[in-house]
C-alpha cells in the first residue's frame, strides 16, 4: 500500500505540474500547449477472457478457472517533452474452481490469477532527443524478459515502482538503467505476496555491431528487504546474430549472493540457440543451463518465467541442483493460424538426475485487428522433479 501511495502521489504531483500553467495563463502559449497535450491523449481498452484447466498428479481435483481481465490505459500527449500515463486492471473470477494463491482453495491446483483491481501503471515521463526518463509505476521489459519482465501471460501483470532512464547515445548504442524500490507481483493487488520491497538496480546496454549482429551487457543487483535469500548480483553478456539463413543467440551470466543473503554461492547461466527456416516451417534448437553451487540454483525472480522451461510452469524456482533444458521448437502458419510445437528435456546440472520432459502446443488466430483467439496445451512428464501435469488454455482477446 505504501508503494502505491508513493506512486500515486508522484503522478498527482506530475499532473498538477502539467496542468497548473493552464490554470494561470489564460489563453497563453503555455495554456495552448497543455490543452493540446490533453487533446492528444489516447485511451485504450483491453479485455482478455481465459479458461484454464489444470490436471496435476497428487491433487485429486482438477482446476477450472474462467477469468476476465479488463484494462483501461490512458496516456496524455506531450507538453515540452512531458506526458502522463495511467493504466488500471481488473481481474474477475467467472468460474473459480482453482487455487488463486489467495482464495484458500487449496484442494485445487494453482492458477495464479487472483481477483482484484490494481493500478498497473501510473507515471510521468519526459522524452528528449536522446533520453527518456520515467518516474512512477511502470512496465520494464529487458531483452526477451529472461531476467527482467512483466509476466504478461498472467492476468495481473508484474510492474515496477521506481525510476528509469533510457539513453539512445547513437543508432548503434543504447543504455537502459532503472532504480526500483518495489515490485508489484502477479499475486496482488492484496495479500502478503503482492509486493516485494527493496533496492533493485537493473541495467542493460546494447551495441548494434551492424544490422545482423548485436551485443548486450547487463547487470542486475537485487536487494530484497524481507526475502533475503533472493538477494543476488548478476552480470552477463548476450549476443544475437544472423548468418544468412541461420539465426544464433548466446548468453552467459554469473550470479552470486548479495547483501543479507544467508547463502554463499557462485552459479553460472548459459544459453545457446540456433534457428533457421525450412520451407514454411521455422525451426529452433536450444540449450539452457541454470547452474548450481553449494545447493543453490541460479535464479531469475524478475523474469517472465512462463516463457521459459515449459508452459506447465514446473520450474518457476530453480532446483537446488540446477537445471539443464534441451529444447526444440517448430513454427508454421496454416490458413492464417499460427502453430507452434516445443519439446523440452530437463535434467540436473549437478548429479545425474532427470527432472522430466514436456510438450507445448499453441494455435493462435487473429480474427481481425481487434480480436484474437488462442488455444494452448502443455504436458509435463515428471521423473525426479514435481508431478505429471497437463494444462489447457482457451483465450479470447479484444482490444479497442
Amino acid at each position: 500500500m505504501k508503494s502505491l501511495v508513493n506512486t500515486l502521489s508522484t503522478s498527482l504531483i506530475a499532473a498538477a505540474v502539467l496542468a497548473a500553467p493552464a490554470a494561470f495563463a489564460g489563453q497563453s502559449p503555455v495554456a495552448d500547449g497543455v490543452k493540446k497535450a490533453l487533446g492528444d491523449s489516447k485511451v485504450n481498452l483491453n479485455f482478455r477472457a481465459r479458461f484454464e484447466n489444470v490436471d496435476q498428479d497428487g491433487i485429486k481435483e482438477d482446476a477450472n478457472a474462467l477469468t476476465l481481465k479488463s484494462r483501461i490505459t490512458a496516456k496524455t500527449g506531450a507538453y515540452n517533452g512531458f506526458s502522463l500515463g495511467v493504466e488500471v486492471d481488473n481481474v474477475t473470477e467467472l468460474v473459480n474452481n482453482y487455487n488463486s494463491t489467495r482464495n484458500g482453495e487449496t484442494k485445487y491446483p494453482v492458477v495464479a490469477d487472483p481477483e482484484g483491481t490494481d493500478v498497473n501503471q501510473a507515471y510521468i515521463q519526459y522524452k528528449g532527443d536522446k533520453a527518456t526518463f520515467t518516474a512512477g509505476r511502470q512496465r520494464i521489459l529487458h531483452s526477451g524478459q529472461r531476467f527482467v519482465g512483466g509476466v504478461g501471460w498472467r492476468q495481473n501483470e508484474q510492474t515496477y515502482d521506481g525510476y528509469r532512464l533510457v539513453y539512445q547515445a547513437s543508432d548503434a548504442f543504447s543504455l537502459d538503467y532503472s532504480y526500483v524500490y518495489n515490485i508489484n507481483k502477479i499475486f496482488g493487488p492484496r495479500g502478503a505476496s503482492a509486493d516485494d520491497d527493496g533496492e533493485f538496480h537493473l541495467a542493460n546496454a546494447v551495441y548494434k555491431i551492424n544490422k545482423d549482429h548485436k551485443l548486450s551487457a547487463f547487470a542486475y543487483l537485487l536487494e530484497y528487504e524481507y526475502s533475503y535469500a533472493k538477494s543476488t548480483t548478476t552480470y552477463g553478456l548476450q549476443y544475437n546474430g544472423n548468418f544468412g539463413p541461420v539465426i544464433a543467440n548466446a548468453s552467459y551470466a554469473q550470479q552470486s549472493d548479495r547483501d543479507d543473503n544467508p547463502n554463499d554461492f557462485d552459479a553460472d547461466y548459459f544459453n545457446l540457440e540456433l534457428g533457421s527456416t525450412l520451407g514454411p516451417v521455422k525451426v529452433l534448437a536450444g540449450y539452457e543451463l541454470l547452474g548450481s553451487d553449494n545447493g543453490i540454483g541460479f535464479s531469475t525472480p524478475l523474469a517472465t518465467l512462463h516463457k521459459f522451461q515449459g508452459f506447465a510452469d514446473k520450474f518457476l524456482a530453480t532446483p537446488g541442483d540446477g537445471i539443464e533444458d534441451i529444447y526444440f521448437t517448430a513454427k508454421t502458419k496454416v490458413s492464417g493460424i499460427k502453430l507452434s510445437a516445443t519439446y523440452h528435456n530437463f535434467s540436473a546440472d549437478k548429479g545425474s538426475r532427470d527432472w522430466g520432459s514436456e510438450i507445448d502446443l499453441v494455435a493462435a488466430y487473429a480474427i481481425d485487428k481487434n480480436y484474437k483467439v488462442l488455444l494452448k496445451f502443455a504436458s509435463y512428464d515428471a521423473d525426479d522433479h514435481a508431478t505429471d501435469t497437463d494444462k489447457l488454455w482457451l483465450q479470447v482477446t479484444a482490444k479497442f
